[in-house]
């Protein structure tokens, strides 16, 4: 069985009936255009026909992995010779990259209860705990992706202070991903891909943001001020909230949206309501105690330390201040602070691992990634680019389709981009977010790509799906999605 359209090393995979007894004559072009990855590939359920006519020709030196299967066949007749189909895998699966217990921590509200942590040390309690969960050593890490957006002031590379934070040996690879929104899931997918590509079998991935401690930053002091008042740059609006190439900020865009697909303010404050109402009865039934870590912080002036163990903006509905506020970036507009996403700090982690490594530790994986896609389109447009970015993920796992997705995740930067979305893919609404997101519980810039693949995963356990897809739009117009599978 050969996924339709999977790449494999650059190469596109298109079969249109396996059925079709001429594959035989596809068979040895097919091959051939993996010689170069001799060295990584196994070919298995292979017939007598197929190894006599194809294999042996070609000179391929049949794998033990491929010889095995084939001498378990040759007992087993319940798949006929005449129908022996190989199946070329890179590092045990092409497909998949195996997803141990993804972690995170509570997400603070700006100037919360988590304003005293750095985002490094987020990320890092972040790590340390999904490594825990996985009983993965520190020292089994092979490389390290995480996410961050904010990084004034943070120091080199706040990958590898996350990753050293944690215990991670100084050997290790850390990279920092910067996608805006997007970056904790694109350094998800770019851990998979490393994986994939056979240059290393566990990878963690993830993500971390301190909106609360991003400086201000005073652009003409290194000139010295010469004259008159000075100027502070809030970070947090110039590196993350600020549409550069239309130089306004991304709640103009959410207001174009809005305006576009005809969403009035009554059905986007109904969306922010729901969303509290879901974080809030997720939070209370339990849903949320696997995902997420306890953090204990300084009393301060000799108070006990506090345990979080609740996002912080969960508790803050109120229906009718909700509806009667003002709008907050046009005077007649209708996307307002409670039907967007507030200013938060938090951190999520995953453990990444290839389906090879985790038979020789033992360990136990709970879910699959099956595929992942991206999109872009105009900067303005980045509220609908998840939209996307979904389809092309679906396709890159197997052409799944829409109806067989039993929950999606897509980050509610704004009530209307989660409308958006729904509208246009024809989304059921029951299935969407259905733990609340991010208008409920904040969005930590770097994190949320990762956090919502953490709650995805933990919605599929709780409500019995078995498939999910977790979508992410990011400033500049782009958008990432991931397509995960639980274990069976």
């Amino acid at each position: 069985y050969l996924p339709s359209k999977k790449k494999i090393a650059g190469h596109p995979i298109q079969i249109d009936n396996i059925d079709n007894p001429k594959y035989i004559e596809v068979l040895p072009q097919l091959i051939q255009m993996f010689t170069p990855l001799l060295d990584y590939i196994e070919l298995w359920r292979i017939n007598v026909k197929i190894l006599e006519d194809i294999i042996e020709p070609l000179e391929i030196v049949p794998s033990d992995a491929m010889m095995q299967v084939y001498r378990h066949q040759a007992k087993n007749k319940s798949i006929p010779d005449t129908r022996g189909i190989p199946y070329i895998c890179i590092e045990d699966s092409v497909e998949y990259v195996w997803n141990i217990d993804p972690c995170g921590t509570p997400l603070g509200g700006f100037n919360g209860s988590l304003a005293s942590l750095s985002a490094i040390k987020l990320g890092s309690i972040a790590v340390e705990a999904a490594l825990k969960k996985a009983k993965i050593e520190t020292n089994s890490v092979q490389e390290v992706f995480f996410g961050n957006v904010l990084s004034a002031n943070l120091g080199q590379n706040p990958a590898r202070q996350v990753a050293l934070g944690a215990g991670i040996p100084d050997t290790v690879i850390a990279t920092t991903v910067n996608k805006v929104c997007a970056s904790g899931m694109k350094a998800v997918i770019l851990g998979a891909q490393t994986i994939i590509t056979g240059n290393a079998d566990i990878v963690v991935a993830g993500g971390t943001e301190s909106m609360t401690n991003t400086p201000y930053y005073v652009p003409q002091a290194r000139f010295g001020s010469k004259y008159g008042d000075q100027t502070l740059v809030d970070g947090i609006v110039k590196d993350g909230l600020t549409d550069v190439y239309n130089n306004y900020l991304m709640g103009i865009a959410a207001e174009e949206c809005a305006t576009e697909h005809k969403f009035t303010r009554e059905d986007q404050d109904n969306y922010a309501i729901s969303s509290y109402q879901r974080a809030q009865a997720a939070f209370a039934n339990g849903h949320y105690a696997d995902e997420i870590v306890p953090i204990t912080v300084p009393g301060g002036r000799g108070k006990p330390n506090k345990v979080i163990t609740q996002d912080d903006e969960i508790s803050n509905l109120n229906v009718d201040k909700l509806r009667v506020v003002r709008p907050a970036f046009s005077e007649k507009g209708t996307v307002t602070a409670p039907n967007s996403s507030p200013l938060s700090d938090g951190a999520a982690a995953i453990v990444l691992i290839s389906g090879e490594k985790a038979k020789e530790l033992g360990v136990k994986t709970i879910a699959k990634i099956s595929g992942w896609g991206e999109a872009a389109q105009a900067p303005a447009n980045f509220t609908t680019s998840p939209a996307l970015a979904i389809p092309k993920a679906l396709a890159h796992a197997g052409n799944i389709q829409l109806s067989q997705i039993d929950y999606f995740e897509i980050n509610e930067a704004f009530s209307v981009v989660a409308l958006a979305n729904l509208k246009l893919l024809g989304l059921d609404k029951d299935k969407i977010n259905v733990f609340g997101g991010a208008v409920a519980m904040g969005h930590p810039l770097g994190c949320s790509g990762a956090r919502i693949i953490c709650t995805l995963i933990s919605v599929l356990q709780k409500k019995n799906g078995k498939v999910g897809v977790a979508g992410v739009c990011n400033g500049g117009g782009g958008a990432s999605a991931v397509v995960i599978s639980l274990c069976d």
